[in-house]
């Protein structure tokens, strides 16, 4: 009784918090860091007056897209340095705390742009609230966001309200309160704000996609998607750098802090908040916080913070979501224990699944050259024949480049490179907004029902009622 009591003590605790939002600085502070979750019986508000959706929304062409950069830390110089290599760019202006980032970044830029292009970079460094300043003296097409998790909703907000796309680093927020002041701000200025999920763009996770659009694997049941990756050394940037603010969140939130490169194939293969079905609710659990104390223990010296910290963030978080269909996904993150990678990637159907980590496929009747019934899988090179098959086009189009180019197996580049090609051709995003906000909204969905001992918990309709008309992702040539 005495758990059970406490797990309500935190969850009104956490209720008390709505409304609060995230704190604004570009500071690593442990106090910058707000335990922002939301409760059941979540309120959907109306549409602003003269919003548009924006499901499937297309913006106007613009035929170079002047791109600005926040954060250039090792995220976001990569992010700056492959898109000032994509024809139809320029990178307009720089921004970072740091002085020595901002201007590495700038080398970086025009040393892999060549020509003219790049030749005035605006850049600013060395103050917090700079990138203000530079949204309204540079007014870009294009912001992309790689700060701290707690700046990623302001920073798209105002990016988008001084007229520019903004595209986000991932989770876009941990409040479903901002997730609604993002959507509005998209809705109201006809901006894109897209979560950058480079997960979506690897080479299984696109040709899975085309198998599950091609009917391989029958009515869709079940997905599994995971985060799973042994991070603790991060714990060394102890004053700059990942670790110097993450660990932060370690300590003070229980749930899943970073959902969303699992998830976001998986959402995309259910076409969930696409026409087909939708996220209706979850529940989540975590294991004992006990990894991150003892690893502070052993590697730092007993008067370091990190051994001053109270680690409440459960070692293994583990959710399931419920779709209005009734369809199932299981979703982990595990960024303590040691043990291997893995994204898990599963999607199951009425005649067959695939798997990730390592990928295989079973399929009734068996796989063609390869297996003879479902009861054993297709792994390893058996599986050539028919990922060539299936290939997804986009990959058949852009995959020896964007192994050249690199970037987590050219995932990075792929997603990249299709961000400035809708903009300049005036296409929807392969991710929308709203998508961005379902796919974060497991961070603080799972911290309420952590806190209130499991209880189911509805997701928000961030569409209003709009995926029932949005077109599902389609196999993009």
């Amino acid at each position: 009784m005495k758990i059970l009591n406490e797990s309500r003590r935190n969850f009104i605790k956490l209720l008390g918090m709505m409304g609060t939002g995230a704190m604004v600085g570009c500071s690593t502070d442990e106090k910058k860091v707000t335990e922002v979750s939301e409760g059941k019986d979540i309120k959907v508000p109306a549409r602003l007056a003269g919003a548009q959706y924006m499901g499937d929304f297309a913006a106007p062409k613009i035929e170079t897209v002047r791109c600005a950069f926040i954060g250039v830390g090792s995220r976001g110089s990569g992010h700056a340095q492959q898109i000032a290599e994509i024809e139809g760019t320029e990178v307009v202006a720089i921004c970072d705390i740091y002085e020595d980032l901002a201007k590495k970044s700038e080398a970086k830029c025009k040393e892999k742009g060549g020509g003219k292009r790049h030749e005035n970079i605006a850049l600013y460094y060395g103050g917090k609230d700079l990138w203000k300043k530079m949204l309204t003296e540079v007014k870009p097409d294009a912001v992309f966001i790689c700060t701290p998790w707690v700046l990623h909703a302001p920073m798209s907000i105002e990016a988008m309200k001084q007229g520019a796309h903004a595209f986000s680093e991932v989770p876009l927020s941990y409040s479903i309160q901002e997730m609604w002041e993002i959507i509005d701000t998209s809705e109201k200025t006809q901006k894109h704000c897209m979560m950058m999920e480079n997960v979506n763009y690897g080479r299984e996770e696109l040709i899975y996609l085309n198998m599950c659009r091609q009917g391989l694997l029958g009515e869709l049941l079940h997905g599994e998607a995971a985060y799973i990756h042994e991070l603790r050394g991060q714990m060394d940037q102890v004053e700059r750098g990942t670790g110097s603010w993450r660990t932060y969140h370690y300590a003070k939130r229980n749930g899943n802090l970073y959902p969303t490169h699992g998830l976001g194939p998986v959402a995309q293969y259910m076409s969930l908040a696409r026409g087909e079905d939708n996220f209706s609710r979850m529940v989540s659990f975590s294991s004992p916080a006990i990894g991150r104390k003892a690893y502070a223990a052993k590697h730092y010296d007993k008067e370091h913070k990190w051994n001053k910290l109270e680690y409440n963030g459960g070692d293994i978080s583990t959710s399931i979501i419920k779709t209005a269909l009734g369809r199932t996904v299981l979703v982990q993150w595990d960024e303590t224990s040691p043990r291997p990678y893995t994204r898990l990637n599963l999607i199951q159907g009425t005649k067959g699944i695939l798997a990730g980590f390592p990928n295989r496929v079973a399929l009734e009747g068996g796989v063609e050259g390869a297996t003879e019934s479902h009861h054993e899988w297709a792994m390893g090179d058996q599986l050539n024949a028919i990922f060539e098959k299936y290939e997804h086009p986009l990959y058949k189009r852009l995959g020896e480049l964007a192994r050249k180019m690199g970037g987590h197996g050219g995932m990075d580049f792929i997603m990249r490179y299709r961000i400035i090609e809708c903009l300049r051709n005036g296409l929807p995003l392969d991710q929308n907004v709203y998508e961005s906000c379902y796919w974060s909204a497991v961070g603080p969905l799972s911290e309420a029902s952590v806190a209130q001992d499991g209880t189911s918990l509805e997701f928000p309709d961030f569409t209003r009622g709009g995926w029932k008309n949005t077109k599902p992702l389609a196999i993009i040539a």
